[in-house]
């Protein structure tokens, strides 16, 4: 079965442990420019927005890498970056449509590789604003969220 990360912004406080933890995993640093994931912060609205690789079915940064570096790893349904093929051309952060690659200040290009099937952010997440799970699971989720949406909505033009 299928994993995907899901986040919800409603739990998230900003915190950014997930930014250093990533680091810390995948560059044994705590430095958060360093991480695949970036809490996108809007203070003024207390809005915070954890950004990591949506492993698109059809990834953009798949489509325009000129030689064929990035590459879907069917086992967990993820996109990857082989590095021995990479050039660094950078085609791949402009092509995503979600901010979800990155570059570190090395001048590579990474990514979420969901951390071989144990995505640290989810991990140490205290508040579960990202979570792995069940692709099926988040197609409930939102089936019923859609009804409670309805429900709502209709509720309102009853009364």
């Amino acid at each position: 079965m299928q994993k995907m990360l899901i986040v919800d912004h409603e739990k998230c406080t900003g915190c950014r442990l997930c930014e250093l933890v990533c680091s810390v995993y995948h560059d044994g640093v705590s430095n958060p420019t360093r991480s695949r994931i970036h809490i996108v912060k809007f203070y003024n609205q207390g809005f915070f927005f954890p950004m990591v690789c949506q492993q698109c079915q059809d990834a953009a940064c798949m489509a325009v890498c000129p030689k064929d570096a990035i590459y879907r790893d069917e086992e967990l349904g993820r996109v990857m970056i082989n590095y021995d093929l990479c050039i660094g051309c950078k085609m791949c952060v402009a092509a995503c449509p979600f901010g979800g690659m990155g570059i570190n200040k090395d001048g590579a290009v990474i990514k979420c590789d969901l951390c071989d099937g144990d995505p640290q952010c989810v991990r140490f997440c205290d508040m579960k604003a990202v979570d792995y799970v069940e692709a099926s699971t988040v197609n409930l989720r939102k089936k019923r969220e859609a009804v409670e949406n309805l429900a709502t909505l209709m509720s309102k033009m009853v009364s």
